[in-house]
């Protein structure tokens, strides 16, 4: 099973890919896309829309897990995660994937045993469980989702 996990963000949006057969994480490939902070949103959005299917169509991912929407105290804040989420969303979408969210508080406590651990805590857990290298921080969380997803996924129906 090939899982693609997404840390959306209009600045940056983490992606990382494992391989997960039920016993085993293999880590396949990680990064970040970063959007120009002085590009106009369209714009930004549309970076991070068409990276995210650069990478579908590169590593063929058959699922996808992505953070659930959270609150900041800034509604700005908030209106533009949103919409950085939505262009990540529409990429699944659009690429017939199947998508699960997971609360921050779920995928910390699925890697790090804490629901409030810090991007470092992760980070480090992350590199442990995958026996791989430095990982960028936003990367590692979307790692992180990544093996959330492999350990909370529901099947999906076949057809059968």
């Amino acid at each position: 099973m090939r899982i693609l996990g997404i840390d959306p963000g209009l600045h940056i949006t983490g992606w990382g890919i494992i391989d997960y057969d039920g016993f085993h994480l293999k880590q396949i490939g990680n990064g970040t896309i970063i959007t120009n902070t002085s590009d106009e949103i369209t714009l930004r959005l549309s970076n991070i829309f068409q990276r995210l299917s650069s990478i579908i169509e590169k590593y063929v991912p058959e699922e996808v897990g992505i953070e659930d929407i959270f609150v900041n105290k800034n509604p700005i804040s908030s209106l533009k995660l949103g919409m950085a989420r939505g262009a990540a969303m529409c990429c699944v979408g659009i690429s017939r994937l199947k998508i699960a969210e997971y609360t921050p508080n779920k995928i910390k406590k699925s890697v790090v045993g804490a629901g409030h651990a810090t991007k470092e805590q992760i980070s480090i857990m992350v590199q442990k469980l995958l026996n791989c290298g430095n990982v960028k921080l936003d990367a590692a969380d979307a790692l992180a989702i990544a093996i959330c997803h492999a350990h909370y996924r529901k099947p999906y129906e076949t057809g059968k």
